[in-house]
């Protein structure tokens, strides 16, 4: 069986395009790592995977002898290939959104945080949460483009705090 008989055109591509700078011995070293990254983007994104996996579950494979042969954990596997083609999708779309977001919390956001409010005032979160329900602290709540939300605490700083 060949490559050709299983993978996509453009992991194909790849693979042709690893083999020959690794056949040279003048290539250079980031070209080879970048093709090389492609190669790996390729073979994951190839419909081969969930095909090798649909047909090893039809032949009564179960989800920890698919999750070792691909090198994951069995929770992982099944995340990745349980499902139609539009469930799938959807999960690696969400995943893929997730992993986008800015791991930090934006530093120009109005007011404070919950916690530098409570901080501040000498007391814990939920006392400043309580605080908020009771209309005794004024707060809003600041959605981003990504659609992260954070509580900010705005302090009357003439207000004595008890």
């Amino acid at each position: 069986m060949t490559t050709d008989d299983f993978l996509a055109p453009g992991t194909r591509a790849s693979l042709t395009a690893v083999n020959s700078q690794l056949d040279r011995s003048d290539s250079a070293p980031l070209t080879r790592l970048r093709l090389v990254r492609t190669l790996l983007h390729e073979l994951e994104a190839d419909p081969v995977m969930l095909t090798s996996v649909r047909e090893a579950l039809d032949g009564g494979a179960a989800w920890e002898q698919i999750a070792e042969a691909a090198g994951l954990k069995a929770a992982a596997a099944r995340w990745r290939w349980s499902g139609t083609d539009a469930e799938i999708a959807a999960r690696l779309l969400a995943g893929r959104k997730r992993s986008v977001r800015p791991s930090s919390v934006p530093t120009d956001l109005p007011g404070l945080s919950v916690a530098e409010a409570a901080a501040q005032l000498g007391v814990s979160a939920q006392a400043v949460y309580l605080q908020i329900s009771r209309g005794k602290l004024a707060s809003q709540t600041v959605q981003l483009e990504d659609g992260r939300t954070y509580k900010r605490v705005i302090l009357n700083e003439a207000e004595p705090h008890s």
